[in-house]
């Protein structure tokens, strides 16, 4: 849950005005810095989720001294939680390369596979509405996967940069409307 959904659903969403405002300027930032400086932008927000990454592994791990009950997972989580940051945080240009790709390549699966399950559930009685978009989306799907992934990173970085800047208008919007509840 964001601050901004926080604070409409709080008792007291005017005293939350603030930290709204401050969220909505810093997406507008990104968002402009995204368009404006693509690759130190994307390089920045990557150390940071590899910190982000790195300190929620470590204190996964502590979590384990605390609190037994799901040991298993927090470990799993810490581990892999320390070993990602520190990866991103030692290479993060490479890591601004690939995040974006990634994306691609997991969006290109994902469409596949939602495009075969629709398709299934076509033959199942759910119609040729479901096929078609079943077929859609393993097209879709297709030209994520065979297209350039520079391109389909660049879009994806491009749609991200529009969400901020979209979000952070509407979070700056939002503030002052609480302000004024």
């Amino acid at each position: 849950m964001t601050t901004a959904e926080y604070a409409i659903e709080s008792p007291v969403p005017s005293s939350w005005w603030w930290v709204v405002l401050l969220e909505g300027i810093a997406a507008l930032i990104v968002g402009i810095l995204l368009i404006t400086d693509t690759t130190s932008t994307l390089v920045t927000l990557t150390i940071f989720l590899g910190v982000w990454w790195l300190i929620g592994g470590i204190f996964d791990l502590v979590r384990i001294f605390m609190d037994r009950t799901n040991w298993g997972w927090h470990l799993a989580s810490g581990i892999l939680g320390i070993l990602a940051g520190l990866l991103i945080v030692r290479h993060p240009l490479t890591a601004a390369f690939l995040l974006p790709a990634t994306v691609v390549w997991a969006l290109g699966f994902l469409g596949i596979a939602i495009g075969i399950i629709s398709i299934i559930r076509a033959f199942q009685g759910g119609g040729w509405g479901s096929a078609l978009m079943g077929v859609l989306s393993i097209i879709l799907g297709g030209l994520l996967l065979a297209g350039n992934i520079v391109a389909g990173a660049g879009i994806i970085v491009g749609i991200a940069a529009g969400c901020a800047i979209v979000g952070g208008i509407f979070a700056i919007i939002m503030s002052f409307r609480l302000r004024k509840a």
